[in-house]
């Protein structure tokens, strides 16, 4: 038996009034999802633990069967690991994100509003060579700072003998002035005004701007935290696991898990990533080799969840439902191959607040060994009239493997 999770970041979602009174889930073209639902199991899962942040390291975790309250230290320390970033144990990391503030002339760094997390989505390329401009700037990084470029918007920054602090995420504030979402921390907010001033008239933004996209203008630190220690994935489940995924969060938790990262051509964490790319890499992983479980993580519908459209979600959950579930079902039947599969969100992104929720979310899981029958569909609606409800996220793990 073969083993697959697919999962699409915030995918859960609440009624809209423009699509109907309907989920973005419950309304997008989602034949193979509806198919799968009809012979499957479906229900809610409580992804994040009492009293934690609703995050996708936290959720992630969960799903994959680490209890966040044992294993969780921080967003950043994760997505060190997974660009091969050293830290020792006194060592703190901080997520930097390239933000996108507006930029009128004349007003204060403090009265700035943020309008996005993502500056568009912006290229590996050009946010690394962004990166670059701000390490080669004299005196911005201080003794004991060091800057790693990542994936996109997302960068990490290694303080040597630091504290943990309270920091804002960005994409809870979207569309707000910053003043009082700006860290206490005297060096780092220094740092993201002078990352502003040296970012703002680079060449790649002010090309951005003349075709219409947001400039990447701005630092923002956030999810510090210390060197994570992950028990082996193997050890726990006795399954050789591979991680399919373009987001460096994920990547880092596969590391420290001791699963295989397959990284996939063109997959960018985006709304154009390579779905049929994922889709293939994890047929492979499990008929052509040693894998027992594939973990196909897609970031699109959360991306599209915080840029607030609801088009893009509603495309991002097609997409995955067309261009991955498809593909991986087809592919393995076609290989032979007994298996399970779970699809899931890690927790919803709802359009209507731009970031993510606690609440529990709607898993499905099909055996291609055991088909029944059932009239349920895999939405939230659905999912909740089902009455099967997982109180914790690492059940999820347990229950897909008990076969």
């Amino acid at each position: 038996m073969k083993y697959v999770i697919v999962l699409g970041d915030g995918m859960a979602d609440e009624p809209i009034e423009s699509l109907g009174g309907k989920t973005p889930l419950e309304y997008a073209k989602t034949d193979m999802m509806d198919e799968l639902a009809a012979v499957s199991e479906i229900g809610m899962l409580h992804t994040i633990p009492e009293g934690m942040k609703p995050g996708s390291d936290t959720a992630n975790l969960s799903v994959l069967g680490y209890d966040p309250k044992k294993y969780y230290s921080g967003r950043s320390p994760l997505e060190a690991l997974s660009i091969g970033v050293p830290m020792e144990t006194d060592d703190i990391a901080l997520r930097c994100n390239i933000v996108t503030l507006t930029e009128e002339e004349g007003i204060p760094f403090e009265e700035r509003t943020i309008t996005d997390h993502s500056s568009g989505e912006i290229s590996t390329e050009d946010c690394t060579v962004l990166v670059e401009a701000l390490k080669a700037t004299p005196g911005f990084l201080k003794e004991g700072y060091e800057l790693y470029p990542g994936t996109s918007y997302r960068h990490c920054l290694i303080i040597k003998g630091g504290e943990v602090m309270d920091l804002s995420q960005p994409h809870d504030h979207l569309g707000c002035k910053i003043g009082e979402f700006l860290p206490e921390d005297s060096e780092l907010l220094r740092m993201m005004k002078e990352s502003y001033e040296i970012l703002k008239d680079h060449p790649i933004n002010i090309e951005r701007k003349k075709a219409g996209l947001n400039p990447a203008n701005c630092c923002w630190f956030w999810g510090a935290g210390t060197k994570p220690a992950l028990s082996s994935f193997e050890d726990a489940y006795h399954k050789k696991g591979v991680m399919i995924s373009a987001v460096d969060l994920l990547k880092g938790i596969a590391v420290g898990a001791g699963m295989k990262v397959i990284k996939v051509p063109g997959a960018n964490g985006g709304l154009d990533t390579n779905y049929e790319g994922k889709a293939q890499a994890a047929v492979d992983a499990l008929t052509k080799d040693v894998f027992e479980l594939a973990y196909v993580h897609v970031e699109a519908p959360d991306e599209m969840g915080h840029q607030g459209s609801v088009e893009k979600k509603v495309k991002s959950i097609e997409c995955l439902d067309a261009r991955v579930i498809r593909p991986v079902v087809e592919g393995l039947k076609e290989a032979g191959v007994d298996f399970r599969l779970a699809i899931l969100p890690d927790h919803p992104t709802p359009i209507r607040i731009r970031t993510h929720s606690s609440d529990p979310v709607p898993f499905m899981i099909y055996d291609s060994t055991n088909e029944g029958s059932f009239d349920h569909k895999y939405n939230e609606k659905d999912a909740k009239a089902s009455g099967l409800y997982l109180a914790e996220g690492p059940m999820l793990m347990k229950r897909l493997l008990s076969t």
